[in-house]
């Protein structure tokens, strides 16, 4: 008699452990990281008309933070005479995080964070007469809710030296 019901309840046993296993499988596949495609575009307008733009595009899983880097580096003489290196060009840094990194977001919206620098070299007349190049520099840092397929302006900035302005869009895809 002893033995039924070890047997009784080894079956019980078995059976939960069966049904909470599929339920660790199912979370499982709820946490499961989404792969992403990023479009950046930044945009340069002068008098309210595109002049340039840019494309930059990066895959990311929710959760991972990726960068992208494009320049020069330029060496710059200190007082001591010694060299420094200043990075100039574009840099974007971006993290995106989904459902399974942030259950309360709406259903397929993503959130992002995005740091961008654009550093350039400021044209002669802009320089006066210095010997030592001048740079300019735009930073857009942003965080904020997006939906995949839909164009996000993340930020806009004005050049304080000319009539021109810069525009930092994205586009989230979403990869099978």
């Amino acid at each position: 008699m002893l033995k039924k019901g070890t047997l009784g309840t080894a079956l019980i046993l078995m059976m939960v452990a069966g049904v909470f296993g599929r339920a660790s499988a199912q979370d499982d596949e709820k946490k499961a990281q989404f792969a992403y495609r990023l479009d950046f575009s930044v945009s340069e307008m002068e008098d309210g008309k595109k002049i340039n733009t840019r494309q930059y595009a990066m895959n990311s899983r929710s959760g991972d933070s990726n960068e992208i880097k494009i320049g020069t580096r330029v060496p710059v003489e200190t007082k001591q005479g010694e060299l420094q290196y200043l990075d100039v060009g574009t840099s974007i840094w971006c993290r995106l995080r989904d459902q399974a990194d942030v259950p309360a977001l709406s259903s397929g919206n993503v959130l992002l964070n995005v740091k961008a620098d654009i550093t350039n070299f400021a044209v002669p007349e802009q320089q006066g007469q210095r010997v030592q190049p001048v740079l300019r520099q735009l930073r857009i840092e942003s965080s904020t809710i997006g939906m995949p397929g839909k164009p996000l302006l993340v930020g806009t900035v004005d050049d304080p030296n000319s009539k021109r302005q810069f525009q930092l869009e994205v586009t989230v895809t979403k990869l099978k």
